[in-house]
C-alpha cells in the first residue's frame, strides 16, 4: 500500500492573485422549536453563531461547510476590523484566489453547539432559570453538532454541500455529516482525525478535565462567566497543546533556550526554558476565550466518537455515505497518527465508495492541518475543482 495520491490527470486552475475575504461580521442563527439530543435530553432551543464568505449561487448547491477542532470556533477566514491582528484560525486555506476560493464557493462556518463562542452551550443562560446551564446542559455528541448545524444549512437555503471540511475533531464532524445526510453531502475533505480515539488520546482528555474538575473555583460547574476554574483550564490547555505539536517541531522552534530574564541557573520554579513561558502564554490567553464546561463537554463528545460501535463496523458505518472522500494524514501527527487516517479511507474503500488518502510529511505535529502549506493547499483546491473526469486514486 502506497500513502501518495496520484498527480490529478487535470491541474486545478492556477489562483496567482489569492486574497483575503476582508471584514467579516459573525451572525447568529436562532432555532425557535426544541431540540433532542442523541442522549434524549432537550433544549427549548438553541443559538449557533457563524461566519459566511463568498455568495450562494442560484442552484444553492455551491456551499462549502468549514468544520472546527476543539478549540476552534466559527471565525476561520477574514478579520472583524480593520486593527484586528489576528485573522480566522483558517485565513491561509479560505479567500479569493486560496485553496477554498470564495470567488467559487459559499463558505459557512458555525461554532459548535456545546460551545463558548457565541453558540448555545454550558455557559448559556437557562431560560428556566435564569443562571448559566453549567453541568445541567445535556450532553452533546458530534451528530448533535451535525444536526443542529444542518438546520442552520436549511436556514441558509442550501440545497446540498459541494463539501465539508475539517481537521481533528472537525474531520469527526465532516465523517459524520457524509453518514448523517448521504444525499446532502457531495465531498468531505477528513484531515488530521480519527474514526475513533485511542486510548491514550482519551487519557489525556482526561487529564484535561480532571484539572478542571478538581479546581475548587470549578465548584461542581456553577461559577461566574468572568471567573471559575481559571487555573485548571490553563492546565488542560497547556497539556493538550503538547500533543498538538512534536517533538522536532517543539526542539526546533525552543529547544533548551533559555528566557533572558531567567538568569542563568537560578533555582527557581519560575518559566526558565523559552518552552515553559510559551505553554504558559497558551494557557493563559485561552482561558480568556474558552469557558471550562464547553471544554469538558466538547471532549468527552470527542472521546465518544465512534461510529463503528453502533453500526458494528466502520465499513458498515460508512455504508449509506455517497459523498467522494479526500482523507489526509501528517507523518508527524501522535495524536490522531497516519495509520488512523489511512484506516478511514480504507473503510471508505471497502465498503465501495470513492475514497483518496494522502500523507504529508511534516514535523509541526497534530497541528499541520492549521499551518502553511503548499501541498496541503494544492489537495484541497484539486479536490474541490475537479471535474467529473480529474479522479484522485489510493493506491493499494
Amino acid at each position: 500500500m502506497t500513502d501518495e495520491v496520484q498527480a490529478p490527470a487535470q491541474e486545478p486552475t492556477p489562483r496567482p492573485h489569492a486574497g483575503d475575504v476582508g471584514i467579516v461580521a459573525p451572525r447568529d442563527y436562532v432555532h425557535p422549536a426544541p431540540f433532542t439530543f442523541r442522549s434524549g435530553q432537550t433544549l427549548p432551543g438553541f443559538t449557533l453563531r457563524y461566519e459566511t464568505y463568498g455568495e450562494l449561487n442560484a442552484t444553492r448547491d455551491n456551499a462549502v461547510l468549514v468544520c472546527h477542532a476543539l478549540s476552534g470556533d466559527h471565525h476561520c477566514a477574514g478579520r472583524h476590523a480593520e486593527s484586528d491582528p489576528k485573522p480566522g484560525w483558517w485565513n491561509n486555506l479560505i479567500g479569493p484566489g486560496k485553496a477554498v476560493d470564495t470567488r467559487r464557493f459559499y463558505v459557512v462556518c458555525a461554532n459548535v453547539l456545546g460551545g463558548c463562542q457565541g453558540s448555545t452551550g454550558p455557559s448559556s443562560t437557562n431560560p428556566a432559570t435564569g443562571h448559566p446551564y453549567g453541568i445541567r446542559f445535556p450532553f452533546v455528541t458530534v451528530p448533535d453538532m451535525v444536526n443542529a448545524q444542518k438546520l442552520l444549512l436549511d436556514h441558509l437555503g442550501v440545497s446540498e454541500l459541494h463539501a465539508v471540511i475539517g481537521g481533528s475533531m472537525g474531520g469527526m464532524t465532516a465523517m459524520m455529516f457524509a453518514i448523517e445526510y448521504p444525499l446532502f453531502t457531495k465531498r468531505q475533505i477528513i484531515m488530521a482525525s480519527t474514526a475513533r480515539e485511542s486510548a491514550q488520546a482519551i487519557a489525556f482528555n482526561e487529564v484535561g478535565r480532571q484539572a478542571i474538575m478538581q479546581d475548587p473555583a470549578w465548584n461542581n460547574g456553577d461559577y461566574p462567566r468572568e471567573g471559575g476554574p481559571r487555573v485548571g483550564l490553563a492546565i488542560a490547555r497547556m497539556m493538550a497543546h503538547i500533543t498538538y505539536l512534536s517533538d522536532a517541531g517543539m526542539d526546533r522552534k525552543f529547544g533548551r533556550r533559555k528566557r533572558e530574564s531567567a538568569g542563568g541557573e537560578a533555582y527557581t520554579f519560575d518559566a526558565q526554558f523559552e518552552v515553559e513561558s510559551y505553554l504558559r502564554h497558551q494557557g493563559q490567553s485561552f482561558i480568556n476565550r474558552f469557558d471550562a464546561n464547553s471544554y469538558l463537554y466538547i471532549t468527552r463528545a470527542i472521546d465518544q466518537f465512534d461510529p463503528a460501535r453502533a453500526a458494528g463496523s466502520l465499513e458498515q458505518a460508512f455504508a449509506p455515505v455517497q459523498a467522494e472522500s479526500l482523507v489526509v494524514g501528517f507523518t508527524s501527527d501522535w495524536l490522531f497518527p497516519p495509520e488512523q487516517n489511512r484506516d478511514i479511507a480504507l473503510a471508505l474503500l471497502r465498503a465501495g465508495k470513492r475514497a483518496s488518502y494522502a500523507e504529508l510529511s511534516t514535523d509541526l505535529g497534530h497541528d499541520s492541518f492549521l499551518l502553511e502549506s503548499d501541498e496541503l493547499y494544492s489537495l484541497v483546491q484539486g479536490f474541490l475543482e475537479r471535474n467529473e473526469t480529474y479522479v484522485f486514486d489510493f493506491a493499494i
